[in-house]
């Protein structure tokens, strides 16, 4: 796969959002109730995204698993996003958060992969400003192109930027489930596997 930077997308800032405990306990609900899964690719979250929806119990019966890409070439190596991509643009780009969406799908046979990029700070990275963020997510079978993502400009703190990110990530799978279950009536997709796990 060979793809070049998206052209840029215009960010927007988020409204204010709920705490990422209640958007993990909404978002959990949702997927419970459409039978389905999830898994997470994150790089500036650091595994928050995995950490606050593994804190609500009975997360179990739709969390999958994760990958922590903190690195750039983990995003390649590891989740498929394409190196030329990166190479080009760096690590805070739509189509990387798209990739590694789908990359994350793919690896822990989810329903859904959400996934964060972006830059925390203290410092600017690769020409974007601290507060620049993406998050995306993808449905099973998704190519990377079809996948919903969202341009952010967070403002704070390192902590408070990354706090935020977990929260607009959360949200935005929370509306995909909705978007899920609008169009096929009953949530499941096709193919769907059952977590196998028990009540953590």
């Amino acid at each position: 796969m060979t793809t070049v930077p998206s052209e840029p997308i215009e960010p927007v800032e988020p409204p204010a959002a709920e705490s990422p405990h209640d958007a993990a306990e909404r978002t959990l609900d949702a997927l419970r109730d459409a039978s389905l899964t999830v898994a997470s690719a994150e790089s500036l979250t650091g595994g928050l995204v995995t950490a606050t929806l593994t804190d609500v119990p009975g997360a179990s019966a739709v969390v999958r698993g994760g990958v922590i890409s903190y690195a750039t070439d983990v995003k390649a190596q590891v989740l498929g996003v394409d190196a030329q991509l990166l190479d080009a643009g760096g690590a805070v780009q739509a189509d990387v958060a798209r990739q590694m969406a789908v990359g994350v799908c793919r690896l822990c046979s989810s329903d859904l992969g959400v996934a964060t990029t972006g830059v925390a700070g203290p410092d600017a990275q690769d020409g974007h400003a601290v507060g620049t963020v993406f998050v995306a997510v993808a449905r099973k079978g998704q190519s990377y192109e079809q996948v919903e993502v969202r341009p952010l400009v967070l403002l704070g703190d390192r902590q408070q930027i990354r706090r935020q990110t977990v929260a607009a990530a959360l949200g935005l799978l929370t509306e995909v489930v909705a978007d899920v279950v609008a169009e096929t009536g009953t949530g499941a997709t096709p193919g769907t596997e059952d977590s196998g796990s028990g009540g953590r």
